[in-house]
């Protein structure tokens, strides 16, 4: 098989590939918002396998213009999906669709103007520098938010996820730069056709290893991930561990510290950061650390503003005091648990009396 042919199928394999992962995607999760983005970006990564050589020349086939342009905004997508998949409050923006929207007509025109006037290396260098930007905010924000993560086999996951696909792009990104317009020939691109299918391979065997309930938050919340039946004695352990727990909560109120951690709630109980999320997890049914914190701060914060004596404390005062560092992040939360803001919640209250 010549080197043309075995490139050809590397990237058919990495099309047809995403795009069952893309059906499979929106088949099974079509209301969850990391499923969608993440069929996105597979259908991006797919533009990406069709369009992509390691050597850029200045004139670019009229077709493979919007499938580059697509395969370039794709990193925002990339950045979206592991916000999405590792936050389960996130939600879409209309500055989200206006930031892919301008680093994809950034690449359009690049390959339509830039590059044919002579600036291939400047329109090289400008767009992977983007790409390179986005693929450290998305690994930033999964180092970030990993340890809040309670799910085991998602913090596995979806590490993988990202390390595997930085790790692409970031190469890609950096060999792009380096070699600027050159031709850098047949082999280096099967290779790297190569390389993007074993890649796209890994990615769908792992996903496809993971139950859904577990990768995408919405998936759970008709069967929450709660324990099933468990040994008397392990029971009875844990059950003494929540309790402890519940009492650092109530008592000593620990969700107030500024930067707790669930390593530093781990420390406090005397067990293992692990056993810990898998208590929290599997018993309580929380995914995320911060969620379960915030739950506290807000049953704090809704006491204080149903407090008659409390009428004049201003909210921001209340939203410090329960264990929130600002008032915006303190106003979604409490927006997203009881349906309303705490002003409207205070009013409410007062109105009741």
């Amino acid at each position: 098989m010549t080197l043309a042919a075995t490139e050809l199928a590397f990237r058919a394999a990495s099309v047809a590939l995403l795009l069952v992962l893309a059906a499979s995607l929106l088949s099974d999760f079509p209301n969850v918002l990391a499923a969608r983005l993440g069929a996105a970006f597979a259908l991006g990564s797919a533009a990406h396998a069709v369009s992509y050589s390691v050597g850029t020349s200045s004139l670019v086939p009229a077709w493979h213009t919007p499938l580059i342009a697509v395969s370039t905004g794709n990193i925002v997508v990339f950045w979206l999906f592991t916000r999405a998949l590792f936050d389960d409050e996130f939600r879409l923006r209309r500055w989200h669709g206006l930031t892919w929207a301008l680093v994809a007509a950034f690449s359009f025109v690049s390959c339509l103007w830039l590059a044919p006037g002579g600036h291939v290396r400047v329109a090289v260098t400008a767009v992977n520098l983007i790409v390179l930007g986005f693929i450290a905010l998305a690994i930033v924000q999964t180092i970030g938010s990993w340890s809040a993560d309670l799910v085991e086999r998602r913090r596995r996951v979806r590490v993988f996820i990202v390390c595997a696909a930085a790790l692409y792009g970031g190469l890609n990104a950096l060999l792009q730069i380096l070699v600027g317009g050159s031709d850098v020939g047949d082999v280096a691109n099967t290779v790297n056709t190569g390389v993007l299918a074993g890649i796209v391979a890994a990615i769908a065997y792992a996903m496809m290893r993971v139950d859904g309930a577990d990768l995408f938050p919405a998936a759970a919340e008709a069967a929450p991930a709660i324990a099933a039946s468990q040994p008397v004695g392990e029971d009875a352990a844990d059950q003494k561990l929540i309790d402890a727990m519940m009492r650092l909560m109530a008592d000593e109120r620990i969700y107030r510290q500024e930067n707790i951690s669930i390593g530093v709630l781990a420390g406090r109980l005397k067990i293992p950061e692990y056993r810990l999320r898998r208590l929290i997890n599997q018993r309580l049914g929380y995914r995320n650390f911060n969620v379960f914190l915030n739950n506290h701060r807000i049953e704090e914060a809704k006491a204080a503003l149903a407090d008659p004596a409390q009428a004049e404390v201003p909210v921001i005062t209340i939203a410090m005091d329960s264990g929130f560092q600002s008032l915006g992040p303190f106003n979604r939360a409490f927006k997203a648990v009881t349906g309303v803001t705490p002003t409207e919640y205070r009013r409410l209250k007062v109105n009741a009396v």
